[in-house]
């Protein structure tokens, strides 16, 4: 096999042990026996987001980025941070809730779907601004809430009960998000500036010092919040603008079906 084959197939490597994650993870969160023992599966889709965020790198780094692995790398998501999270989430609060439980369940994973198709297809028209907004919550990111609140119970489970309410709350809305319109920075398009720079050492000093301070698992927890927190806030903030802006890209999009269709007409007049 060539060279240039086996660059091919080392990000599709990463995509597959991330694969590998979640289907452990899901093993795991099958056979566990109470909250404290979903640690481990908790663990292993916190190791598939990891790979997960090294496989694009590593295809963009050998310049074998391809649609297939796009595709591939959508079905790992599905896997790893839809269907894993769910049955972890399920085991560890929703199973007490019944149907109910089931069906929110079940909602993160067809929101996490429905979520990363579209994705697909912005990605495939070009749309424009993609590459500096996320439209909705990533699959990743929403399956990271969960996975850090599993962390943050799970060394405290033998004295602290899991508030299956309120996580069903959370689910429902994480689901949601996904599959909202609300756009979430990507923060590909920041510059390294000295301003940049600065608030990045301050991120970082301050999440170190969580991590020291409490638990790194409750630092987690803070950061994933931070992000959906945001994404609200900025949406709530930027609302009428964004507004006009998607009413004027739809009627961009309505005069460009109209002159298409005038085209056809006058074409077929002549003939």
């Amino acid at each position: 096999m060539s060279r240039r084959k086996w660059l091919y197939i080392l990000p599709n490597l990463f995509t597959l042990t991330s694969i590998l994650c979640g289907f452990y993870s899901m093993t795991l969160s099958a056979t566990a026996q109470g909250p404290e023992s979903l640690y481990p599966a908790a663990l292993a889709i916190l190791f598939g987001m990891l790979l997960d965020g090294l496989d694009g790198r590593v295809a963009r780094l050998t310049r074998t980025q391809s649609a297939f692995g796009m595709q591939l790398d959508s079905l790992a998501d599905v896997i790893t941070f839809g269907a894993a999270p769910a049955l972890l989430v399920w085991k560890w609060a929703l199973h007490s809730l019944g149907l109910l439980g089931l069906v929110l369940a079940f909602a993160f994973v067809a929101c996490g779907a429905l979520r990363l198709a579209r994705f697909n297809v912005l990605e495939m028209r070009g749309a424009k601004g993609a590459s500096a907004y996320f439209v909705g919550l990533p699959i990743p990111l929403a399956a990271g809430v969960l996975v850090s609140l599993v962390l943050a119970h799970g060394r405290s489970a033998a004295e602290a009960e899991v508030p299956a309410l309120p996580v069903a709350g959370l689910v429902a809305l994480i689901s949601y998000l996904m599959v909202s319109n609300i756009r979430y920075r990507t923060f590909k398009q920041v510059r390294l500036s000295r301003r940049n720079l600065a608030i990045l050492a301050f991120l970082l000093t301050t999440t170190a010092a969580l991590a020291v301070r409490i638990r790194p698992s409750v630092a987690l927890v803070i950061i994933a919040s931070l992000y959906v927190v945001l994404g609200i806030v900025e949406e709530i903030v930027f609302f009428r603008r964004r507004r006009e802006e998607r009413l004027l890209a739809r009627a961009a999009r309505a005069d460009g079906g109209a002159a298409l269709v005038e085209d056809d007409e006058d074409d077929t007049s002549r003939i």
